[in-house]
């Protein structure tokens, strides 16, 4: 009798084990891709540093003012979209050595801007493309100030 009830218990822990076992072993689930937004806040942080360097533009401090809102606002969106995993905040990006013409670099990052917000418009949601496309509106309108 003892026997029996000692093969049920490692029968039933058996049973009981194997859902824990299997949860253990399994592949953890691939992480999603990099948020396209990301990579255009980043832009923007950028640019807006870029600007503040050019202390001789009359429109670098508008420029910077504008370029730091659009990587606000896109950076709240990724986070929205996908919230960060910790409560920390992410260390501030070392700002790049500055070009040895930086308007005209000013200038090109602004178009590349307006370029990689058009590219990706068309394959986002509505609410998140109405915002992409007044980023690249408004980085176009940024870069007839400095023509």
């Amino acid at each position: 009798m003892i026997s029996e009830s000692v093969s049920r218990r490692r029968v039933l822990f058996a049973v009981a084990a194997a859902p824990l076992a299997v949860a253990c072993t399994t592949e953890p689930p691939t992480p999603p891709p990099p948020d396209p937004l990301s990579a255009l806040a980043a832009q923007a942080r950028a640019d807006a540093a870029l600007a503040k360097t050019l202390s001789q533009v009359p429109a670098a401090e508008e420029i910077a003012t504008a370029r730091e809102t659009h990587a606000r606002l896109l950076q709240a969106e990724v986070d929205r979209e996908r919230p960060p995993l910790s409560s920390t905040a992410p260390p501030a990006p070392t700002a790049p050595p500055t070009p040895p013409d930086p308007l005209a670099a000013l200038r090109t990052s602004l178009d590349d801007a307006v370029r990689d917000a058009s590219m990706i418009v068309a394959s986002l949601p509505s609410y998140r493309a109405g915002l992409v496309g007044s980023v690249a509106a408004g980085c176009a309108s940024l870069r007839e100030v400095l023509s």
